[in-house]
């Protein structure tokens, strides 16, 4: 590099720094509110839009979870996955609960226990009571 370069180059960092500092000066002077009352400010809008997004993000995934039912419930239907492959529970489970208790005495109550939303939670504890898949619990509570 030549000397000029060198000199030009010092002189786009003092232009850099002169203008950086005008900005801080300026905004300080110009500045409606205290830091702390901005930052305050800052804080509720971050928080308020905060929840408006987890709120957003809630319905996207309910919506999500609805139409990945309906797809697989349209596969099983279409016959390109097997039946069994997603937990549909019909009709009353109190009487389900009955016939799978006189099919399988080891099961007990608190092995049985549904709740909406919770078929997981029930599969697993029937996979572990029967010694059976998981295909076929699902398929077993689907047929009753």
């Amino acid at each position: 590099m030549s000397y000029n370069e060198d000199n030009n180059t010092g002189k786009v960092l003092l232009a850099l720094l002169a203008g950086a500092s005008a900005g801080i000066v300026a905004g300080l002077l110009i500045a409606p509110d205290k830091g702390s009352a901005t930052r305050g400010n800052l804080k509720n809008y971050a928080g308020k839009y905060g929840d408006q997004l987890g709120d957003q993000l809630n319905k996207f995934g309910t919506q999500l979870d609805g139409s990945f039912k309906s797809l697989v419930e349209k596969l099983e239907d279409l016959g390109v996955t097997g039946a069994g492959s997603s937990l549909n529970l019909k009709g009353d489970w109190e009487q389900s609960k009955g016939k799978l208790k006189q099919q399988y005495a080891q099961l007990t109550d608190e092995d049985l226990t549904y709740a909406e939303g919770q078929g997981d939670e029930l599969v697993g504890r029937l996979q572990e009571k029967l010694g059976k898949g998981k295909r076929e619990i699902v398929k077993l509570l689907n047929d009753l």
